[in-house]
């Protein structure tokens, strides 16, 4: 078996302090435009958030849009963890969907990086910004999942064949989208009754209809 040698084991080390700093620095990015807004999302702001300087998080991230495009993908990094740790890819395709929107209303607390994101995207609206593009391409990625999801379930017989996989899909992520902006709009929204009638329509809607015996 090979042995590690100091310079590897310094090579590792400098990556892993190379990885703590890009995720603190996002973390900090995340909670200062959550607390403070998207205006205050500087780079000098970040760093000292984070505890470093404003060169590092320049060099990280090179620019505002390098920031958004490094927090885009750590959050969906963040949610591959939790679906895989959950098995979701490898559930029937009604039962995948479902958990997908389970787990994500259970987490719709709205706080730090998940603010963020949602701030965020409604500048960047707003305001006609060309980082339109980066949330486009991360919302074309959710909507490709769970309509991979619609279409494994219209394999199985799970799922109405008479569905356009990808309206359905469209429709589940808006929901999901539509949700997050309320609960920017109103913090104080009880979520608990809003994703138990949401998992019930969505599997009373998607979920085909078994022929009657006889």
């Amino acid at each position: 078996m090979a042995q590690s040698t100091p310079l590897d084991r310094t090579r590792r080390t400098q990556a892993q302090r190379r990885d703590e700093s890009e995720q603190k620095l996002l973390r900090a990015a995340g909670d200062v435009i959550a607390e403070r807004g998207v205006t205050a999302a500087t780079f000098e702001a970040i760093g000292a958030q984070a505890g470093y300087s404003r060169g590092l998080a320049t060099q990280k991230f090179g620019s505002k849009q390098g920031m958004i495009e490094a927090l885009i993908t750590h959050l969906h990094a963040r949610q591959d963890a939790v679906l895989g740790e959950r098995g979701v890819d490898a559930m029937p395709g009604l039962e995948a969907l479902l958990t997908y929107v389970d787990l994500y209303l259970r987490d719709l607390s709205l706080k730090g990086e998940g603010r963020a994101y949602f701030m965020l995207l409604a500048s960047a609206i707003a305001d006609l910004s060309a980082l339109r593009a980066a949330f486009a391409v991360s919302h074309e990625r959710v909507e490709r999942r769970l309509e991979a999801m619609v279409l494994r379930g219209q394999t199985e017989g799970a799922i109405r064949r008479d569905l356009d996989a990808d309206a359905a899909a469209l429709i589940v992520g808006s929901l999901l989208l539509g949700l997050s902006i309320q609960c920017l709009i109103d913090p104080d929204l009880d979520l608990e009754p809003i994703r138990t009638t949401s998992l019930a329509t969505l599997r009373l809607s998607f979920a085909a209809v078994a022929p009657p015996e006889g």
